[in-house]
């Protein structure tokens, strides 16, 4: 049991408190800054090594802004949702873990569609140089959903293209596919080896080790 009177202890708590602020406020930055298009000041959530697992593209966070970018460009509409994070802590490293939505609005099959996609946002971070940024962003796709804009309208789905996707973001990657993206088959889900492996590299980091 930690002594609170103990000096050196109550810093290494103050610390603590201070780091785990710094992150949530990071992590909330970048879905708001993202979605607003804020591009210089989303640059900033990320180290330069940073790299975002989506989808619909995998690359460095200048990468990823780029191509949202040209997304944005084209009429392309993801938003995202935020709720509850959890934060593991071990020196100036971090792993977290954010309750998230993704939103996105497309014709499918001629049909205006909304797909909304819940999981998790799985985040490598790193404290350099007294600033805390994202290493690596590996979204956790739980469940998704596709709903017609326009009540009672029905998209004629294939059913061949929708099974060849995960069922945590079968949905979603039927959309993306339709406009155009080549979407990634093997994100993890709720539970399965990919998202095992997640779990056992995420716990490596904390220890020291390379992603």
């Amino acid at each position: 049991m930690n002594d609170v009177s103990d000096p050196a202890q109550v810093l290494v708590n103050d610390h603590e408190a201070a780091d785990r602020v710094a992150i949530r406020e990071l992590l909330q930055n970048w879905v708001i800054w993202r979605d607003a298009g804020d591009w210089e000041r989303f640059r900033g959530v990320w180290h330069p090594d940073g790299r975002m697992m989506a989808t619909w593209t995998q690359g460095t966070g200048d990468e990823f802004i780029v191509m949202s970018k040209e997304g944005w460009a084209k009429g392309v509409s993801i938003l995202h949702f935020l709720g509850g994070i959890s934060i593991d802590l071990a020196g100036d490293r971090a792993v977290s873990q954010t309750k998230m939505t993704i939103s996105q609005r497309a014709e499918v099959e001629g049909v205006l569609c909304d797909v909304l996609c819940t999981g998790r946002f799985y985040d490598f971070l790193e404290k350099r140089n007294g600033r805390w940024g994202i290493v690596l962003r590996q979204p956790i796709y739980e469940k998704d959903r596709m709903d017609p804009v326009t009540p009672g309208a029905v998209p004629p789905l294939e059913l061949a293209l929708l099974e060849q996707f995960p069922p945590g973001y079968r949905h979603l990657a039927y959309l993306q596919t339709r406009i155009g993206y080549p979407v990634k088959k093997d994100m993890p889900g709720l539970t399965g080896p990919e998202v095992d492996a997640l779990y056992v590299k995420g716990a490596a980091w904390l220890r020291g080790q390379a992603i």
